[in-house]
């Protein structure tokens, strides 16, 4: 963190006291601090400190209907809970400010709990007596190069997207890696002040075989008796705007042009700042940073070559907060390193570059801590981390906020792991299209959400018209949510990753953000409602059926109750303005066979065959697609003997049915119908709780699977729905059966796909014999 304002006297080491330090919220949550670590390093000081929110969950709990009922009873109430989940906040800042900083600290430091700081980095030493003083902290000092390489660990197998490729002409400047079960052996390239090259092995086998005292405190240093900038982001603005080859001496400017039998091209530097003595003039600060940045950087990216050759390896991480996500050095490494590899080995970058330390040194008191070591051991901690918020001061372009698992880390106390179900996990991609590199998709998207936006504060307060605050609270939820919309116009990379999934993700994050649990809460208790009174009837006239018509009138309720998705804008409006929409109209609605993607007449020659053992079913939404669509369909196969196992939100998300709400409806099909009631019974039909609060699906967080499912032999997946088999998991390859249905409800996503509203996309999948 940069702290504005004021100004320091370095040459007299004296500290400004009166510099105006950044808004409150930057320190956030720290009234509720647990445990702090910090990693004071040459230059800069990370402190990470774990703490308490609070924030409101919708429950329901279902009515005693043991007495007769009426018309106007209702199948379960709706409360608002207080619940406690934890978070995982960054700072940074100077080291010529840590005496203010740590007075800030210790004057917003409420809590008493916290008895002890775990501290790593050569500052730990440096500084020790004087964090406690301030703090009135013990400091436990931690190894540094341990802590480092744990944090490391850590973030690349946790955090989606954490690691990224820097292509600067390409499409898509960052290309983001996905998160690999086996990420060892890996070359770490850490850069602070200096630089330490460390070879990994495992989770405690690392080894530093090289490094270097030319690094970021070289080009903080070298730059400020250049530029007389004393400030480290001002070197990179500087730099950025800078043109090296005013200062550089260039190939072409010795031999007039490239040197072909050697294959160095005209533009190489051939000698860093080689102007400088030859050439007598004045020289920009803007071009001599640039030159500075690039020959500190090239020098990095030789070295790293060098070490990854040396070793025989591929995987090269840079981190460190040399690099901060800027784009000249990372463009400068990346092409260090095809140059010198000739592109056999990639320039990796950290989204978390410059806090491996202090992650490192948490997770050690973690470790040590009975309470966060229970949560560490659930994933709790894990996915706490994961939502870690970086607040810098600067407005760099490169924003870190992974908040796709807070929603996970908020709703869950069990382990998450991919579906063994998944052919191969490692090449696993959940979402479809990559909006950063679709610049029309992206494009249409953005204003999608955004024109989106009245609708879902409307119902967000209707949901809770209760209380006056809620029309403020649903005010500031857009303006927040239009604002990261706007900076994706302009930053697509922004936030890491750009999806439909990230979209949603993040839409469902700022509502609980302001405390709006479940906005359409009371919109699937009345539809579930509705659509049990209907439920015996549906069931009664598909038995009636032969067994053809009966499979395809199965499917066509399947599809048409995917039609109810508040979700959809198209289907939102209808549903607003038209009450008698229901389902036989919603039936009228899907196009015709052929459908758009159809697969139809190879499902219904397997189901000629033996049933499947079990399906495991990734239902929707709720109301007449759980009950008068998925019911039905799973109805018919328990009769053929196939076990099912349904798989539901385990937090709201639209009016996506939850996995406390579907055990409700569950027991009331099941009061009705015997078939329902004596799957149930025999455990064939079970219900589960899928990991997720979001309208789409990744299949690499399930929170059940690694139990239940390959205990019942699933060889049958289902998934339903545009956001969990179209925005994700289209072209996911599963090792058994898989069946992919949804109804387009975008307009412009169906002629994209050559349809038109209402298209079907119908695809049953067999995995190829190996």
């Amino acid at each position: 963190m940069a702290l504005s304002g004021g100004t320091t006297d370095r040459g007299s080491h004296s500290m400004d006291k009166s510099i105006t330090l950044p808004p409150d919220e930057i320190f956030r949550n720290l009234e509720n601090a647990k445990m702090f670590a910090i990693d004071i390093g040459g230059s800069l000081t990370k402190l990470a400190y774990y703490s308490t929110v609070q924030h409101k969950v919708a429950k329901v709990r279902s009515f005693d209907h043991s007495a007769k009922e009426t018309d106007g009873d209702l199948l379960y109430e709706i409360s608002v809970q207080e619940e406690i989940t934890a978070r995982l906040h960054f700072i940074k800042f100077e080291n010529a400010y840590i005496e203010t900083c740590l007075d800030f600290i210790k004057d917003h430091l409420v809590n008493t709990e916290t008895k002890v700081i775990k501290a790593t980095g050569g500052g730990a030493y440096k500084f020790k007596d004087l964090v406690e003083k301030k703090l009135k902290l013990k400091v436990d000092k931690e190894d540094e190069m341990t802590c480092l390489i744990k944090g490391c660990n850590f973030v690349l197998k946790n955090i989606p997207h954490e690691a990224f490729v820097y292509a600067k002409h390409a499409d898509s400047e960052f290309r983001f890696q996905n998160t690999h079960p086996d990420i060892f052996p890996y070359l770490l390239i850490n850069i602070g002040s200096g630089v330490s090259i460390v070879k990994v092995e495992a989770e405690d086998k690392f080894e530093r075989i090289g490094g270097s005292s030319i690094g970021g405190g070289t080009f903080w240093g070298l730059g400020a008796l250049l530029t007389k900038t004393k400030r480290f982001d001002e070197l990179l603005q500087l730099a950025s705007k800078g043109q090296h080859t005013n200062v550089d001496m260039l190939v072409k400017d010795i031999y007039g042009g490239a040197y072909g039998s050697l294959g160095l091209t005209g533009n190489l530097i051939a000698s860093s700042f080689g102007k400088s003595a030859t050439t007598d003039k004045e020289f920009s600060k803007e071009d001599m940073a640039k030159s500075l940045l690039h020959m500190i950087s090239n020098d990095i990216g030789q070295l790293a070559c060098l070490y990854a050759k040396l070793h025989n390896l591929t995987r090269v991480y840079f981190g460190g907060f040399f690099i901060r996500g800027h784009p000249v050095t990372m463009h400068t490494i990346t092409y260090s390193i095809n140059f010198f590899t000739k592109g056999e080995v990639q320039a990796l970058f950290l989204r978390h570059e410059g806090y491996l330390g202090a992650i490192g040194a948490f997770l050690k008191g973690a470790e040590e801590d009975s309470k966060l070591l229970l949560c560490t051991q659930s994933n709790c901690f894990i996915y706490a981390a994961v939502s870690v918020v970086c607040f810098t001061y600067l407005e760099l372009c490169w924003q870190l906020w992974s908040h796709e698992c807070i929603s996970r880390m908020d709703r869950l106390d069990r382990q998450l792991v991919n579906l063994p179900l998944l052919q191969d996990p490692t090449s696993y991609i959940p979402d479809t299209v990559d909006l950063t590199e679709d610049a029309l998709a992206r494009e249409y998207w953005l204003y999608c959400f955004e024109e989106a936006l009245d609708g879902v504060v409307k119902r967000a307060i209707a949901s809770q018209k209760d209380q006056p605050e809620a029309v403020e609270r649903a005010e500031k939820f857009r303006q927040k949510y239009r604002h990261k919309v706007q900076t994706l116009r302009h930053q697509p990379f922004a936030y890491g990753s750009l999806t439909v999934r990230s979209l949603l993700d993040t839409r469902e994050h700022c509502l609980n953000e302001f405390n709006f649990p479940d906005p359409y809460s009371k919109i699937k208790q009345k539809e579930n409602d509705m659509a049990l009174k209907y439920y015996l009837k549906v069931v009664k006239s598909v038995e009636e059926l032969s067994w053809e018509q009966r499979q395809f009138t199965l499917v066509k309720g399947l599809l048409a109750g995917n039609v109810f998705d508040w979700g959809a804008k198209a289907v939102s409006d209808v549903l607003e303005s038209d009450p008698d929409f229901g389902f036989e109209q919603a039936k009228q609605q899907l196009q015709e066979r052929p459908w758009l993607v159809d697969a139809y007449n190879q499902w219904i020659e397997r189901l000629k065959g033996p049933p499947h053992k079990c399906a495991l079913f990734f239902v929707d939404n709720s109301g007449i697609d759980i009950i008068l669509g998925v019911f039905p369909f799973i109805r018919e196969l328990l009769v053929r003997g196939t076990e099912v196992v349904l798989a539901s939100n385990s937090g709201p998300a639209l009016n996506d049915v939850t996995n406390s709400e579907l055990q409700i409806l569950t027991e009331r099909i099941a009061a009705m119908d015997p078939v329902i009631h004596a799957a149930l019974k025999e455990d064939r039909l079970a219900l589960v709780q899928n990991g997720s609060s979001s309208p789409c699906l990744d299949l690499r967080y399930i929170v059940f699977p690694s139990v239940r499912v390959p205990f019942r032999g699933t060889d049958l997946v289902i998934i339903e729905g545009m956001g969990r088999a179209i925005h994700t998991n289209y072209y996911a390859m599963l090792s058994c059966e898989s069946l992919k249905l949804a109804v387009i409800k975008n307009s412009w996503l169906a002629e994209r796909l050559g349809g038109k509203i209402f298209s079907v996309v119908f695809k049953y999948e067999v995995p190829s014999k190996a």
